[in-house]
């Protein structure tokens, strides 16, 4: 038989409030993506049309993305670090010059947000929880999910781990598909196509992206 403290989370939760509560509220976001997007193309002399060929997005959408009309979801962003020879963590949140991070739960970092191609519409938001660590592999984020009504999936290179930390996630992975509560995890292959989004309204996960 369940008691109530079998029935708390795996982790205390409180521990991330001031890092993530109201994320899309009480911080503002950070740098600009799609600048940085733009420049890295610019110094490597390449056009529009080549960044298309080489990391498979659309050229109107890359375009969309360089003047800030639309966010690219994390595994664009993977996709276009690739494609761009950048590191995953300096295309989000800029340079990095430490060997180690240390997150104070008091401390503020920068979000971003990302936005489905079709009509702008805000599916996450996010903020890296190690932006100062050079050379880094992993991407450690907190991400304040929204329902995602287009079913719009994602597939890219590397992994991804996820925890749930507030909320009901729906998790898509190939033909298959799961409801995580609070205390529930996942760890798939990203190049697997896949979906997560609040089932209601929106979630708060732990997530954790190996760029491979």
């Amino acid at each position: 038989m369940e008691t109530k403290d079998s029935q708390k989370p795996h982790i205390n939760v409180d521990y991330f409030e001031d890092l993530t509560g109201d994320i899309d509220h009480k911080q503002t976001e950070g740098p600009d993506i799609g600048n940085r997007i733009r420049m890295l193309r610019e110094e490597k002399g390449l056009t529009l049309e080549e960044l298309s060929r080489i990391s498979g997005c659309e050229i109107d959408f890359l375009a969309d993305i360089e003047s800030g009309k639309s966010q690219p979801q994390l595994g664009t962003a993977i996709k276009l670090s690739k494609a761009l020879d950048s590191a995953l963590g300096g295309l989000i949140s800029g340079p990095a010059d430490k060997p180690y991070s240390i997150t104070r739960k008091a401390e503020r970092k920068s979000i971003s947000r990302s936005t489905a191609q079709k009509g702008q519409k805000k599916l996450y938001a996010y903020k890296s929880l190690a932006p100062e660590v050079k050379g880094r592999h992993m991407e450690a984020l907190m991400v304040q999910l929204e329902e995602n009504p287009d079913e719009e999936t994602s597939l890219h290179d590397g992994e991804e781990f996820i925890y749930v930390l507030e909320g009901v996630v729906v998790l898509k992975v190939g033909e298959d598909q799961y409801e995580l509560e609070p205390g529930d995890s996942a760890y798939y292959i990203s190049s697997i196509p896949h979906l997560i989004a609040a089932k209601e309204k929106n979630a708060m996960i732990l997530a954790v992206l190996y760029e491979g």
